[in-house]
């Protein structure tokens, strides 16, 4: 008899599909609203390996959207809140915890110790999503990146698109211009609303957060980032079922 967890996902992807998931490893950068989300669908459907990076501790301007974040746990790494999360859900996914920046000078030693079949890109820097990216398409993995949430709030925007095809959003048009300079091929699967963002405050401390490092700060309502993170991961998904 199939094991129950998997009993509802095996309706829809066979005894197959479920196997082949839990024989592959996903690497998922960025653990915040979208990445969070991502990781839960990845550990729900049963992704055998998961490795997961961030360098961030859960703070109280977290609590509003992201998946893995709750009073109980302001202050704790992302990392290890999520594995936590992770192993109550399903424990027989492998964890791997990476907690550190990703950037140009590290990233290619990344993914050789860590050799993921399928890369997640939920982070926000555009110079280390431009390096990830440039990475991964000269090492041959596939990646998928999620774009601009923030500022966002119509769930009637976000599509699955190609980079080259993205429009609208300030990080695609960054991203194209870094990645375009490195090289890197413009044509690969993105997440991105085509709504206007709504105007981030200027320059300051962070409300809840007084200890950060003030930067502009972008609105960010409690679903869609948590949308993005899912197609992030369906994506992906489906990618991982189709190309065998």
């Amino acid at each position: 008899m199939s094991n129950p967890f998997y009993e509802r996902t095996e309706i829809l992807i066979g005894k197959e599909g479920v196997d082949l998931l839990a024989s592959k490893h996903v690497l998922i950068a960025g653990l915040g609203g979208v990445g969070g989300a991502a990781t839960e669908a990845m550990a729900r459907i049963g992704i055998g390996k998961l490795t997961l990076l961030d360098h961030d501790v859960v703070g109280l301007s977290n609590l509003n959207r992201q998946l893995i974040t709750q009073q109980s746990n302001v202050g704790e790494k992302k990392t290890d809140v999520a594995a936590k999360r992770i192993a109550s859900i399903n424990p027989d996914v492998h964890i791997n915890i990476h907690d550190d920046f990703i950037h140009p000078e590290n990233v290619d030693a990344l993914l050789t110790k860590y050799q993921p079949d399928y890369v997640l890109d939920c982070i926000d820097s555009v110079v280390c999503k431009a390096a990830l990216v440039y990475a991964c398409q000269q090492a041959g993995i596939p990646i998928v990146s999620a774009l601009g949430a923030g500022g966002r709030v119509d769930v009637s925007k976000a599509e699955v698109t190609t980079l080259n095809k993205t429009h609208t959003c300030g990080l695609a048009r960054t991203l194209r211009g870094r990645l375009k300079k490195l090289g890197g091929n413009l044509k690969y699967p993105v997440i991105f609303s085509s709504e206007k963002a709504i105007n981030a405050l200027p320059h300051g401390p962070i409300p809840g957060e007084p200890d950060a490092r003030p930067r502009a700060t972008n609105g960010t309502i409690s679903y869609l980032p948590n949308i993005f993170g899912f197609m992030v991961s369906g994506y992906a998904i489906q990618q991982m079922l189709t190309h065998k």
